[in-house]
């Protein structure tokens, strides 16, 4: 499969570990990689990934909160943001920087004010409260070239009922990586992710 919208988050990643992480994801065949901010020494880990993975791989930051964050991304090489919620500024600056923008969403409320503000795809956060349910009626008024993640609770198990709700893709937190995990753990889960995502994907 040419691209799969499966984003690898390594909240609590460190510096030292995320080379050989994230090759092991991107062996694996998940080439969107994301840092959280509130990791420790996060741009490092991003520039690092960038530097030496950018060619094969998009590396970006989550849990990005103001304009500043944004621009700290950027110079640290990374090419997409996103954030846990719908602030347009980050969403503005974001697709301003020429990087691709994934706010998250809760409402549709929520959902239009990131499409009007140049969203590139809508996070939505937490999947596992909104369920397959509330996105799929959200789906229903949303505009169809939008591409919709679910991110808090998604996981392989259930791939497939998001993926019948109009999900195109999933963020993948402490399911394909927890602080203190290998890469070895980690290749197996996201191999696990992969498999799952390839056999349910809508053609």
């Amino acid at each position: 499969m040419e691209h799969r919208h499966l984003i690898a988050i390594l909240r609590g990643i460190t510096p030292s570990e995320t080379i050989d992480v994230c090759e092991a994801l991107i062996e694996a065949g998940i080439t969107m990689i994301e840092v959280p901010l509130n990791s420790p020494d996060a741009l490092i880990s991003i520039a690092m990934a960038s530097n030496a993975l950018g060619d094969i791989a998009t590396i970006g930051a989550g849990t990005v909160l103001s304009k500043k964050q944004v621009a700290a991304v950027s110079e640290a090489g990374g090419t997409f943001v996103v954030s846990p919620d719908t602030n347009k500024q980050v969403i503005a600056e974001t697709i301003r920087m020429q990087m691709l923008s994934f706010p998250g969403v809760f409402t549709p409320s929520d959902a239009f004010r990131a499409i009007k503000a140049g969203a590139t795809g809508l996070k939505f956060f937490p999947a596992e409260v909104l369920g397959p349910k509330g996105i799929k009626a959200m789906k229903a008024v949303l505009p169809p070239e939008i591409p919709l993640y679910a991110v808090g609770g998604a996981n392989p198990d259930n791939f497939d009922e998001y993926f019948a709700a109009g999900c195109s893709g999933f963020g993948l937190g402490t399911y394909i990586y927890k602080p203190g995990m290998d890469a070895a753990q980690v290749s197996e889960r996201a191999n696990a992710a992969v498999a799952a995502y390839d056999a349910g994907f809508p053609e």
